[in-house]
Parts: structure tokens; C-alpha cells; sequence
């Protein structure tokens, strides 16, 4: 079992002493930890603030929604911005910042120097140049998108555009065909060719990505679905919460997943946070009660056991979005 250092992207909690925080209003920096799983130990590598120029005016969420490290650079995006940095300096390379980026939740890039990202806010998903030029866009429901939202408007200063129609999170590519995931329909979709989707079922899924030529889902309240990406059907599903024992209260949303090899995973639980939308709590049996601080857990998916378990929050971490190696 590898025990190498990792890293998770995520926010620092904002706190508020006499007003309740909508779940969007809840983070209030970007944080990069490197984390050392021998000794339970953080070390801060990235702490970004996001310029008020490309950010809702009043309590706006500051995090790192997703990395991933590509050809010796790493992919970042926050709610309104997408980053790269040079690997391992973690220097600044290329920063774009569009009107339409809103609740960016992921960021892909490609083998041909450009990048796609999930705008979850507007339910699309494009592909951009890395000087912030827009080359292709598909609305993931197959909709006009601009006779739902206003084209021209500035969205990185809206706060929320929710409730979404998907809430597209995740974006993938199987050979050159480019895929999205959608949260609320509990499904992936072929966004060239609607008519191929992958179903997950079991709740709303998060993320999608391939890993040694099988297709991993994590689902948000606790389950990993592995696909096989030639039948787009799911080939085994693993309930991480029947593997964690007796639990007085959930595990936390199931959101990053590093799969260090077929058996073990390093897996990521944000804390829940209050929503209006109460919908997106349906599987949280007492939604409204203390819940579990944001945490990561290693599992030995073979054997249906934790391992390991190491809390983010003091590291800073309050909002654990991914974890990733470079």
C-alpha cells in the first residue's frame, strides 16, 4: 500500500458569529495542503484570495473547486477563474477569467493545449484557449443556454444561479468524445452524441475520470460506481459507508477520490453544509443536527475496510473538493 504524500484542494471556512451562511457563502479562501498520510500531518502549498473584480461583491466563495496536474503543470479552477501553475515551483503560468464563469466546479486539459471547463452555474460545458479565447460550448441539458440565462451579463459577480438544471460538475473525454456529468440526473452524458449516456443511479454523482481504462464515479452520499467505458454500464459499485462501521452521523458529501491503485483509494467528505434547497440533503437522515467535520479516508476497496482516517480541518481545510498527486 503506498503511503505517499498527496494533496487536496479545497477552502477555508467563513464564520459568522450573528448571521447564517448560505452553503455559496461559506468559503473564504483557496487552499492547496500537501498532506503526509505517516504522520497525519498538513503543509500549506497555495493560500489564493480571488480579485474582487471577478467575484460576487458580498461574501463570495473563494476555493479551489478541482486540480489536476498535466504535462508538468497543475490545473486548477475556483468558482470564477481557472489557474495553472508550473509543477513543482507552483509559480503562476496562466490565469483566464471569463463573464460567464459561474460555480466553475472542474477544469480538463488537453492534449491540444487547451482547456474544458465545467461552468456548473450556466449548466455548460466549453472548451477555452489558454489566452481565454471560447472554441466550442454544449449546454449539457441540450437547451439554448441563452434563452435561459442573458448573454453579455457579467456571471462571476451572481452569487448563486441556483437551483441548477444539472449542476454539471465534471467533464471527461472518452477518445475524443467529450462527456459531462449531471449531478441532478444522476447521470454522464455524451455531449456530441446525447443519445449515449452512462447511468449511475443511487444518488447525485460528483466527479468522473478515467483510471487504468475503467471509468470511476463518486457519488455524494457515499458510494464509488466503477463503469466500464466500452459497455457505458456500471460494473461494481463500493458503499464507502458500510465500510466505515457503525456511524452515529454521514460521512460527509463523497466528493475527490485518488485511486492509488485497484484496491486502495484515498477518499474526500466536505462537511454538510445548510441549503435551502433541501433537496440536495434527502439522503442526510438528520440534515439539520452536527455534522461530521470535513475529513479524507483511506480505504482497502478489496477487503471493504477504512483504513485510515485524517481530518482537513486543521490544516484549514473546511471544504475538501479533490486529491490528487504530482
Amino acid at each position: 500500500m503506498n503511503k505517499d504524500k498527496f494533496y487536496i484542494c479545497g477552502g477555508k471556512l467563513r464564520r459568522t458569529v450573528f448571521q447564517k451562511l448560505e452553503e455559496w457563502e461559506s468559503v473564504k479562501l483557496a487552499l492547496l495542503v500537501e498532506v503526509d498520510p505517516q504522520t497525519g500531518t498538513g503543509r500549506s502549498c497555495i493560500e489564493y484570495e480571488s480579485p474582487k473584480e471577478v467575484t460576487a461583491d458580498d461574501k463570495p466563495p473563494i476555493l479551489f473547486k478541482y486540480a489536476t496536474p498535466f504535462e508538468q503543470k497543475l490545473f486548477t479552477c475556483t468558482s470564477t477563474e481557472v489557474i495553472v501553475y508550473d509543477l513543482p515551483s507552483l509559480k503562476l503560468k496562466h490565469y483566464i477569467s471569463l463573464p460567464i464563469f459561474n460555480d466553475l466546479h472542474h477544469v480538463l486539459p488537453t492534449k491540444s493545449g487547451t482547456v474544458m471547463v465545467a461552468i456548473t452555474g450556466l449548466d455548460i460545458i466549453v472548451e477555452v484557449s489558454l489566452d481565454g479565447k471560447v472554441l466550442r460550448q454544449w449546454d449539457v441539458m441540450g437547451q439554448d443556454t441563452w434563452s435561459i440565462h442573458t448573454l453579455g451579463k457579467d456571471y462571476r459577480k451572481v452569487p448563486t444561479t441556483k437551483p441548477h438544471r444539472a449542476h454539471a460538475n465534471h467533464v471527461f473525454l472518452i477518445g475524443e468524445e467529450v462527456w459531462a456529468t449531471r449531478s441532478r440526473q444522476r447521470d454522464a452524458i455524451s455531449l456530441q452524441d446525447p443519445s449515449r449516456r452512462i447511468e449511475i443511479g443511487i444518488q447525485n454523482i460528483h466527479e468522473g475520470f478515467f483510471f487504468r481504462d475503467e471509468l470511476y464515479f463518486t457519488v455524494i452520499d457515499g458510494h464509488i460506481a466503477v463503469v466500464n467505458p466500452k459497455t457505458l454500464k456500471v460494473d461494481r459499485v463500493y458503499n464507502l459507508t458500510e465500510m466505515s462501521g457503525p456511524l452515529e452521523v454521514p460521512l460527509g458529501f463523497c466528493r475527490g477520490l485518488l485511486m492509488l491503485d485497484q484496491r486502495f483509494a484515498w477518499v474526500c467528505f466536505t462537511r454538510i453544509r445548510p441549503t435551502k434547497f433541501r433537496e440536495n440533503l434527502s439522503w442526510v437522515r438528520h440534515p439539520t443536527r452536527e455534522q461530521r467535520r470535513s475529513h479524507v479516508r483511506l480505504y482497502d476497496l478489496q477487503k471493504g475496510e477504512c483504513l485510515q482516517q485524517i481530518e482537513t480541518e486543521p490544516f484549514g481545510i473546511g471544504i475538501v473538493a479533490n486529491l490528487l498527486k504530482f
